[in-house]
């Protein structure tokens, strides 16, 4: 179809330019954002009837502006009224790429409900269990197999603060509707102290959950980042860790989110209040196909050494990054301030846990004839398989085939949460789900392997704490 009209835009503003036809709109040029880098993009999208049309915008701007008879008085008013009409036409214009770009892709394109913190849209659900486990193919994470502090916000209530978390700005518990569990929705220009209160030890690991909610509108995003702190003799919640963490001793790992492919991650330490160790600059643009998702974030901390993978992919390993006067005993999280409003950003954390230990996965099975690890993680009450337990069920594997004459049996225990008949079930589920993903994907024969499930009747810690019931939610792996 012949291009029967141009139209630009008629304030000069550079916010784009509209090639369009009585049916359709052809082409939509948006410009490079002098700040966020945004590539040049090329749609052909379904007609969208914009009344931008300078004529009507200054009889609109003379019947404003009355008695305004100064020349100054009179662009002013013409400008907010220009202002205010750009804004709708963006409005539009995003709506009509989202809906092209919905059907090109085959998706979904029924709203949301208006309350929903996640769009139920399919691209924001959670990916195929098989597709997942092969994107952590190389993932060799593994978790210290004694737990110091875990947090899923189970006990607090939705709408409220996190008991005994500690914050400046503000922050309040939410279920999602496309990912189970409760989360800790985080705003801007607020930092948050978790309620820990133990030591770490020199060697840990710690892993979370985290999901990046954003509708670009072309402004920077705010800046995310997490860390610990040593406290030293103070309260791990004072209030002065809300702006001072690196008092004693400290890490930060930023993630300066972007669109584009503009995204990168910086790491600093600092000891006594003063800077030791600034990471070179990793750019990151594998973190932007999960926004809308959930993101796991797992690191391991071995004396100096920091070792860092974000959904399955290792971005440090710094074997001199961090300073040990002190010990680590707190979690912390930032975000920085933006022009954008509530309503338009989501940033939601959950999943929190902090182990001691290195497991020996060898001498525990093929010796001492008995493993248990806290590390294969499952989707909220189902036996679904996360794929950050790759790492772990990776080593057992590598034990069986380098003992091939062993046979093993794999037991799944639960909390006590929930339904006693329930925990049951979904033990011995989960104890398939883990012998089926050793035989498809590892190649162990299935003939070596057992299952049974114990649900919540073997507990080896208190159920009435956060970290007891992480610890009891286990895998157990015995020698036949």
């Amino acid at each position: 179809m012949s291009v029967s009209e141009l139209v630009t835009d008629p304030f000069h503003l550079s916010s784009f330019n509209i090639y369009y036809s009585k049916t359709s709109v052809h082409y939509i040029h948006l410009p490079i954002h002098p700040e966020l880098r945004f590539q040049l993009i090329v749609l052909q999208i379904p007609c969208v009837k914009i009344k931008i049309m300078t004529k009507r915008l200054f009889i609109i701007a003379i019947l404003l502006t009355g008695s305004y008879l100064a020349e100054a008085q009179l662009n002013g008013v013409f400008n907010k009224v220009k202002n205010k009409a750009q804004q709708r036409a963006d409005k539009k214009i995003d709506a009509e790429i989202d809906k092209a770009l919905d059907k090109a892709e085959g998706k979904n394109t029924q709203p949301a409900p208006n309350d929903a913190p996640v769009t139920k849209d399919p691209s924001v659900a959670k990916p195929a269990e098989d597709n997942a486990i092969k994107s952590y193919s190389k993932f060799d994470f593994i978790p210290g197999d004694s737990i110091i502090y875990a947090e899923d916000f189970q006990q607090d209530e939705i709408g409220e603060f996190p008991l005994n978390w500690n914050t400046g700005g503000k922050g309040e518990v939410v279920t999602l509707n496309s990912y189970p569990g409760k989360w800790i929705r985080m705003y801007e220009n607020s930092s948050y102290l978790t309620s820990n209160k133990k030591l770490f030890s020199k060697n840990f690991t710690m892993e979370f959950d985290v999901i990046f909610q954003m509708k670009n509108t072309g402004y920077t995003y705010p800046m995310f980042s997490f860390g610990f702190f040593a406290s030293d003799a103070d309260s791990t919640t004072d209030n002065k860790f809300l702006n001072y963490p690196n008092k004693y001793q400290s890490s930060e790992i930023l993630f300066r989110l972007g669109a584009g492919n503009t995204t990168y991650t910086t790491i600093y330490s600092n000891t006594d209040g003063k800077r030791t160790f600034t990471s070179d600059q990793q750019e990151f643009p594998n973190l932007e196909k999960y926004y809308g998702k959930v993101s796991h974030v797992a690191v391991q901390i071995q004396e100096s050494r920091i070792r860092i993978w974000i959904n399955g992919e290792k971005k440090y390993d710094l074997p001199k990054a961090l300073a040990t006067a002190y010990v680590f005993n707190q979690l912390f999280f930032k975000l920085s301030t933006s022009s954008y409003n509530d309503d338009e950003l989501g940033f939601y954390v959950s999943n929190l846990k902090v182990a001691t230990g290195k497991p020996d996965t060898r001498h525990k099975l093929v010796e001492e004839g008995k493993f248990s690890t806290t590390g294969i993680l499952f989707d909220f009450q189902s036996a679904v398989i996360k794929p950050e337990s790759y790492g772990i069920v990776k080593e057992i594997a590598g034990v069986l085939k380098d003992n091939s004459g062993i046979k093993i049996k794999v037991i799944g225990h639960t909390s006590s949460d929930g339904d006693d008949n329930a925990n049951m079930e979904l033990s011995k589920k989960r104890a398939a789900a883990v012998k089926d993903l050793l035989a498809t994907e590892f190649g162990i024969e299935a003939t070596r392997l057992e299952t049974e499930g114990k649900g919540e009747t073997q507990p080896i810690a208190d159920n009435k704490t956060k970290e007891g019931k992480t610890a009891n939610r286990r895998v157990e792996f015995i020698k036949l």
